[in-house]
């Protein structure tokens, strides 16, 4: 798609925020390293790492009395988690991450023949391949919507999506946040526009929870979020919100025995797993209260915006446009440099050999996207780190 230039926003006043004090010693990433990929994996705060070591030592002085009431113990955490997310508990459920649930969902819902299952080209690799399977098996067609990466605002985003939607779109899977270019196309208005028209709706919510004030989408008929990236939760720990009129339509991956209580429980019960990571989540949502969630948000918003200033301004790459409130940022690469997936792969490996910075690139057709996530952890010499650095780097 040809790209419109957009409208640029001015980041020559945008500043490095001071760091927080209470957050001084939370995390125990590495001290040379430049870890400016929150987004990926996250980094688990020390106290949640506390409690969740003391849950793993406690299933291990007896492992039967763990698992004996482990049921009621992780529907007890699921309604805690629910209280911050402000959904209902009875709609929700645990998974391990959004790809987990999005594969539940897509085995929930019935597809004929020739139904559209609408994606776009910023959606999650492995989720749009999960789609394609899905496409595959029952015969239906897998619509791939591409969004210009310079898309100004959420209602350009929301034009691009509906003018890829007909009367054979069955199903809509779209990113709250998108993974690549830290963009939201699910927005409340589009999911409410797709459901008038029929079209059932999953979103994917993976940077939402901890980020996002109102997380949780009602008016999906999916929503998956991950708690393990801006939630403080430990890996790996994700939520599958259900509406309910689909409930009782779930199919677990797996067959347990829970699967006679129904939604949520056939989905959260898979034998013998480790599920402390789901039982010491609730306390990385209590760190995030204490800390404030305000002064956090405040905070990474405004760092994660420096460091796309320092990337423009010392490496000369363009910013792609942000949508406010998000802790991550994106930038175009050079024409025709990364453009493939082990160009962009090769880009990671060297900027953390040469530098010690970790990012996330994807390879994107005309030239790649460079993404910096930004926590508390972060400081604004290691985004000047990668933008001198990598100002070189492309030069090669």
């Amino acid at each position: 798609m040809t790209e419109d230039p957009g409208t640029a926003e001015d980041l020559s006043t945008v500043e490095s925020p001071a760091p927080l004090p209470a957050a001084e010693g939370l995390f125990s990433v590495a001290p040379h390293t430049a870890h400016l990929n929150h987004g990926s994996f996250g980094a688990v705060p020390l106290p949640v790492q506390r409690a969740q070591e003391a849950l793993r030592t406690e299933h291990e002085l007896d492992p039967d009395g763990f698992f004996a009431d482990l049921p009621d113990r992780i529907a007890g955490a699921r309604v805690r988690i629910a209280a911050e997310l402000a959904t209902d508990p009875d709609r929700l459920a645990l998974v391990a991450n959004v790809t987990e649930a999005a594969a539940i969902a897509l085995d929930s819902i019935p597809f004929a023949p020739g139904d559209r299952i609408l994606v776009t080209d910023h959606g999650y690799g492995a989720v749009t391949q999960a789609a394609a399977r899905k496409a595959a098996e029952t015969g239906a067609e897998l619509v791939v919507a591409e969004l210009p990466l310079v898309a100004p605002d959420e209602r350009a985003v929301r034009e691009a999506v509906l003018a890829a939607v007909d009367g054979r779109t069955a199903v809509a899977i779209l990113d709250r946040i998108t993974s690549p270019t830290a963009r939201t196309v699910a927005s409340p208005a589009l999911v409410a526009e797709l459901r008038e028209r029929g079209v059932t709706t999953l979103v994917d919510g993976a940077h939402a929870p901890g980020m996002l004030p109102e997380p949780v989408d009602p008016n999906a008929d999916f929503w998956f979020g991950n708690l393990h990236k801006w939630a403080f939760a430990p890996r790996a720990t994700g939520v599958l919100s259900v509406r309910p009129e689909w409930t009782a339509r779930v199919r677990p991956l797996a067959l347990s025995w829970e699967h006679h209580r129904g939604f949520p429980a056939s989905v959260e019960w898979r034998g013998t797993c480790d599920y402390t990571s789901w039982l010491a989540a609730p306390a990385g949502f209590q760190l995030l209260r204490e800390l404030g969630r305000e002064a956090v948000a405040a905070h990474n918003t405004a760092l994660a915006a420096y460091g796309q200033r320092v990337l423009v301004e010392r490496a000369g790459l363009r910013a792609l446009p942000a949508t406010p409130g998000v802790w991550m940022r994106a930038v175009r690469l050079p024409r025709g440099r990364f453009d493939t997936e082990q160009a962009a792969r090769g880009l990671m490996a060297g900027l953390w050999q040469r530098l010690g910075v970790r990012v996330a690139v994807r390879p994107w057709p005309g030239g790649g996207v460079l993404r910096v996530s930004a926590q508390l952890y972060n400081r604004a010499a290691e985004y000047e780190r990668l933008a001198d650095g990598l100002a070189e780097f492309l030069k090669d």
